[in-house]
């Protein structure tokens, strides 16, 4: 294992490198202080989430290494470096692009690399390259990865199912639920398996960089960090189905199986980084340096440090100007189809239990439809407007179902419909939902639909969420404000065969009627004086 040139006990700053670390301190200050709102909410994500409570260590250990390097850094002359405050530029763009969206994790990573970028403005590039792991390593503080837990549910079902059926268990699956002859299982979010992995790339890099001083050892074990945590998990899934299974359901069901989930997972990591630590390299003696005692220059640091202020002030500036603060909240009135789609006409909807998973939208409304030759479907609308972090069109936490906690409708299939008209793309998305069979009445046979989902942004239609995502920030930036809202089209899907027609010709009719009322009642805001 190598380590870090330490400096000997006398060794002390002298006061060019008082005055430098003085000044980055008060950078950081200013930079912690407007960007406060940014830095609360991924305070608030380490609280409440067990995904990521591994963060509050990341700062701490982000010292620990500057420490460990002390002696190197002490050895350079502090030169403030203004070409570093060039990333300031695309780094406030990004935070202004994010909060224009309400992307929470697009801020806090802007957040960060705001104080990263201080460090060679203040202290210059040769001390930012010493320090280049510590200050890579403080991005491990932002609550990012959640965005992959459906992918890592998807698979840990799939291997799951399939393990059970080479076993010889018998298996019937809708979407991530499924059942076998001793009982029904069901793949949640803590099954993914994203926890363990978040949290085994973030140690596994730190132990790659103290143990290893190859850059092909350090990519290999951090690329292995990554395999063994979902290979792990999988296999944890497997047996915990399968001792539920041998156990009659003693075993390894409820609060239970996940105390066996972070058992079997702190062994493969202990195993992983006992056999790492076979392939370590030698360690290095500590080395005496003695510190620098050149000045800082002063004059040249007031200067970069104005600069600075101004970078950073101005993202606040513009996105404040461009959220119209002072504007008072009005109502949104929100209709729909007020004229009826050709061949079809009002009726109950085919699923009234069936809720729509979109988190506090400024108005809501929906309709159920009959076509002539009795296939039934509906609309909803979900309208957005003066979105903030609480409330925006596309969020993790919006779905066509009703979020994470109801598992009253299981999605089980996935296609795309082409769609003329989509700005940036050329289908859409069409999702097959089945309610549950443990809940369902058991006098009626399961309701089944096939959901059709558009987004309507900046007077444009578009399947995606990252399209959705830049469209809406580009009306707020041309001062369009962010009106958008999501759009639902859907049919009974009892008769597979019939559905898929039935959802095509619903669509055509009763898509540009929808659109046509969202752009009114967009222009009737905007004359109401109701525009950002």
């Amino acid at each position: 294992m190598s380590t870090a040139v330490i400096p000997p006990m006398s060794m002390s700053a002298g006061r060019g490198w008082r005055l430098a670390l003085g000044a980055l301190l008060l950078l950081w200050a200013g930079v912690i202080w407007l960007y406060r709102d940014t830095g609360l909410a991924m305070i608030e994500i380490w609280n409440r989430s067990d995904t990521f409570a591994h963060a509050w260590v990341v700062p701490p250990i982000t010292l620990w290494l500057a420490w460990r390097v002390r002696a190197q850094v002490l050895a350079l002359d502090p030169r403030p470096a203004l070409s570093a405050l060039l990333y300031l530029v695309p780094i406030g763009l990004l935070w202004l692009l994010a909060e224009l969206v309400a992307v929470n994790t697009a801020k806090q990573f802007a957040l960060v690399g705001m104080l990263v970028a201080c460090v060679p403005a203040v202290l210059g590039w040769s001390v930012a390259r010493v320090l280049m792991f510590p200050l890579g390593f403080l991005f491990f503080a932002v609550p990012a990865g959640d965005f992959l837990t459906p992918t890592l549910m998807a698979w840990t079902a799939d291997i799951t199912v399939g393990a059970l059926r080479l076993t010889g268990i018998p298996v019937y699956r809708e979407g991530m639920n499924f059942v076998i002859p001793s009982g029904t299982w069901s793949v949640v979010e803590a099954c993914s398996g994203t926890r363990y992995l978040i949290a085994s790339v973030m140690v596994g890099t730190l132990f790659a960089f103290l143990n290893y001083s190859s850059q092909r050892k350090r990519w290999i074990f951090v690329g292995i960090s990554i395999l063994v945590p979902v290979l792990a998990n999988w296999v944890r899934a497997y047996m915990i189905v399968m001792l539920g299974h041998l156990s009659g359901n003693e075993l390894a069901v409820g609060a239970d199986h996940l105390v066996y989930g972070w058992v079997l997972f702190g062994i493969v990591i202990m195993l992983l980084y006992a056999i790492g630590a076979r392939w370590s390299d030698p360690i290095h003696e500590p080395v005496a340096v003695a510190a620098s005692n050149a000045d800082w220059p002063v004059s040249r640091g007031a200067l970069v440090a104005c600069l600075a202020a101004l970078l950073l002030l101005a993202p606040l500036g513009i996105g404040y100007r461009i959220d119209g603060h002072g504007q008072r909240e009005l109502a949104v009135p929100l209709a729909l189809l007020t004229a009826l789609p050709e061949g079809w006409r009002s009726a109950d909807d085919p699923a009234p239990g069936w809720l729509p998973g979109f988190v506090a939208p400024s108005a809501s409304a929906r309709v159920g439809l009959i076509a002539e030759d009795g296939s039934r479907g509906g609309v909803f609308v979900a309208y957005y407007r003066q979105q903030n972090d609480q409330r925006k069109l596309v969020s993790s936490l919006n779905g066509i179902a009703a979020g994470a906690a109801d598992r009253q409708w299981v999605e089980i299939e996935h296609e795309r419909l082409p769609l003329a008209g989509l700005s940036w793309d050329r289908s859409l998305r069409a999702t097959r939902l089945v309610q549950t069979e443990w809940t369902a009445s058991r006098s009626q046979q399961r309701s089944r639909l096939r959901i059709a989902q558009v987004y309507w942004v900046d007077g444009q239609l578009v399947a995606g969420d990252v399209p959705a995502k830049l469209l809406g920030a580009w009306g707020r930036l041309m001062g369009r404000g962010d009106d958008g809202a999501v759009i639902l089209v859907y049919v009974d899907d009892s008769d597979a065969n019939r559905s898929p027609a039935a959802l095509k010709r619903l669509i055509d009719g009763a898509l540009p009627a929808v659109v046509a009322h969202l752009s009114q009642l967009r222009e009737q805001l905007q004359k109401a004086g109701y525009e950002r």
